[in-house]
């Protein structure tokens, strides 16, 4: 599939800040700008980065044809005629540095960085944090389903909650990247190449004059894919024990049944009952697949209880992201040209949270060089000598500046890697289910407090002393003035 031109995909002020750049003729003055995010979703411990391969597709189409133009020219802010001659020209050609898709990221750590012109850094801003934001939302949000059900088939049922037609795929996508085994949708399945899953519904059986009657022409229809919806009148009276004499009828024609669905009730209780019911028919091998507004919370406590569930459907709560649907993540100027140099910027704020961290930066993750886990993401200027040199590291914890840990032996990961150089894609674009390997690498890094649904101990980013030097000066500097 081709990816379409989102060149307006963007709000209107950005328009207009390229516009008054374009009247004060600074629009090809350079800035820098990064993309992270403050707070972590769900109250989750870390989060899962994808958007990346969107973010590709979006800037290869990136042109302003006739109709955006024409469009533009209706607005009622009267540009001149000028200014679409410079964006008919209009070319992305920045460079952009980006952590890759399914590594596990945190607050303040830049995502994106973006160095270009402003004219072309300014346009691009609204579009990349709509596909960071959210499927960098629901990535993070499947990786906590897969993390209380690591040995169950996970499969994604969202598309028709989800918020359009390209959050379905997308979404898909991002929880493919975080584990999940399969997909209903099939233009997912046909775009990504991810597996797809489905079963019956429950009009199938109301089509019918009786559930087993409708069990069985569905046995006929597709004897190799037969998983039947047991719960459309009564689940353990009438279906499952039709579901079993489906089996049986199938068994007799070297076929078998492999599974059954469970999409309301007491999921705990009647997987369990439904398990005994199919072992005492000789249907051992029969799985049990439950749906019906699931989360990794609900899921949980299912386990917890005991069911017997071998697979999960998990559809709104998770294309929704339901309970946090959004993820907050910014774009913040951090360098602009000044006389012919990069200057740092700031932003300054009442909210302490929000004062930005300035200056073109770098970000690795430390890896203990002894036992091979994670200690922290270190931010650092270009150049920084105590990455370059592998000078020991102080690591200070930002929430109780009492606690340092000393880490002597230790790589230095970059996070940020090359995606585009002066215009020109530069990064090879990995295989889905590489990315999707990747995160299962990610993951055994980081030790398991740092991962646990509840109450994760928090993950060290700390900053290198040229940082924490340039932040403070710049804020002295404005509040001086």
């Amino acid at each position: 599939m081709s990816e379409p031109n989102l060149t307006l995909h963007t709000d209107k002020y950005q328009i207009n800040m390229m516009y008054a750049h374009w009247k004060r003729g600074t629009q090809n003055d350079r800035a820098v700008f990064e993309v992270y995010f403050r707070k972590l979703p769900f109250g989750n411990g870390y989060a899962v980065f994808a958007g990346l391969e969107r973010m590709i597709g979006y800037l290869s189409k990136l042109s302003f044809g006739e109709e955006e133009l024409r469009y533009l020219q209706t607005q009622e802010e009267g540009y001149d005629e000028a200014f679409f001659d410079e964006l008919r020209s209009f070319k992305f050609n920045g460079s952009i540095d980006a952590v890759p898709e399914g590594t596990l990221v945190f607050p303040n750590v830049p995502l994106v960085r973006i160095e270009a012109r402003v004219f072309e850094a300014q346009l691009i801003e609204t579009a990349l944090l709509n596909f960071v934001n959210y499927q960098t939302l629901i990535a993070t949000k499947a990786s906590r389903v897969k993390q209380v059900a690591p040995n169950e088939l996970l499969l994604e049922f969202g598309t028709r909650r989800a918020q359009e037609a390209d959050a379905a795929i997308w979404g898909a996508r991002a929880a493919y990247i975080a584990g999940f085994h399969a997909t209903s949708n099939l233009r997912a399945g046909m775009r990504f190449g991810i597996p797809t899953a489905g079963t019956h519904a429950h009009a199938w059986v109301q089509g019918h004059d009786s559930e087993e009657a409708a069990f069985r022409d569905y046995a006929e229809a597709l004897p190799d894919h037969v998983t039947l919806l047991v719960d459309t009148y009564d689940t353990l009276k009438s279906g499952v024990p039709n579901a079993i004499r489906i089996a049986q009828e199938l068994q007799q024609r070297g076929k078998r049944l492999k599974g059954i669905r469970l999409d309301s009730g007491d999921l705990a209780y009647l997987s369990k009952r439904a398990r005994e019911m199919l072992d005492e028919a000789g249907f051992p091998d029969v799985k049990i697949v439950a749906s019906n507004d699931l989360d990794e919370n609900l899921i949980a406590e299912l386990k917890a209880q005991g069911a017997r569930i071998d697979s999960w459907g998990v559809g709104t709560q998770l294309i929704t992201a339901f309970d946090q649907p959004a993820l907050g993540g910014v774009y913040k100027l951090v360098a602009r040209e000044h006389e012919g140099a990069m200057e740092p910027v700031i932003k300054i704020s009442g909210n302490p949270e929000k004062i930005s961290n300035p200056g073109v930066k770098e970000a690795y993750r430390i890896v203990n060089a002894d036992n091979g886990m994670a200690e922290a993401d270190y931010v650092t200027l270009p150049g920084d000598k105590e990455i370059a040199e592998g000078r020991p590291l102080r690591l200070i914890d930002p929430l109780h500046p009492h606690r340092i840990k000393r880490v002597d032996r230790y790589r230095a990961i970059p996070l940020l890697q090359p995606v585009y150089a002066k215009g020109k894609l530069v990064y090879g674009l990995p295989k889905l289910d590489d990315i999707r390997d990747e995160h299962v690498k990610q993951l055994a890094l980081f030790w398991p407090e740092h991962l646990r649904k509840l109450n994760p101990e928090p993950y060290r980013v700390n900053y290198s002393p040229a940082v924490l030097e340039l932040k403070a000066e710049l804020i002295r500097k404005h509040l001086s003035e």
